[in-house]
């Protein structure tokens, strides 16, 4: 495989570069088995459509086509994006407060992701893969406590869900 460079120049990242060293949506850890892309996320509705909005230019244009996209002033987006319609993130303040943000990811998991998606492959991995298995535990939640396909059982959860890559839509 050719070895890609990207270097990121946005608002919450100047200079810093990563190589893909693996295939887009291939080679992943053996125990990281997400259920969704980071396009079919963005298309679904995640985030209040705040994410990744100034850094589109490092990730795959089609990446956007369907992306549901927040362009307004309030910080938190628009809880009418979310695929569930309801806000489910905490401020990234809390993340960093929490010591859930490492500099080369300062966005969060989702980014952490989106790059991972595209083939780079760091230290932080590991650690990233073992909090994305912990919500798992959602998931036995919402099938505990909702009918199969009813979308209004627990949309705080299922939308939290849909932001770590896991197709609650279909529980």
């Amino acid at each position: 495989m050719e070895i890609i460079r990207i270097t990121v120049n946005d608002r919450m990242q100047r200079g810093y570069s990563y190589e893909l060293q693996a295939r887009m949506g291939e080679e992943f850890d053996a125990e990281f088995n997400p259920q969704l892309s980071p396009k079919e996320m963005l298309a679904l509705g995640v985030f209040g459509g705040r994410y990744l909005t100034d850094c589109r230019a490092e990730f795959p244009e089609d990446w956007f086509t369907e992306a549901k996209l927040y362009t307004g002033d309030n910080p938190h987006g628009d809880a009418k994006l979310n695929f569930f319609g309801v806000h489910a993130s905490q401020p990234l303040s809390v993340w960093k407060a929490k010591g859930w943000i490492h500099p080369q990811d300062p966005r969060g998991w989702f980014q952490w992701y989106c790059r991972y998606f595209m083939g780079r492959r760091t230290a932080d991995d590991a650690r990233q893969i073992k909090r994305w298995k912990a919500m798992a535990r959602h998931v036995a939640q919402v099938k505990g406590n909702c009918e199969f396909g009813d979308l209004m059982c627990r949309r705080k959860q299922r939308q939290a869900l849909l932001h770590w890559a896991y197709d609650s839509i279909n529980l």
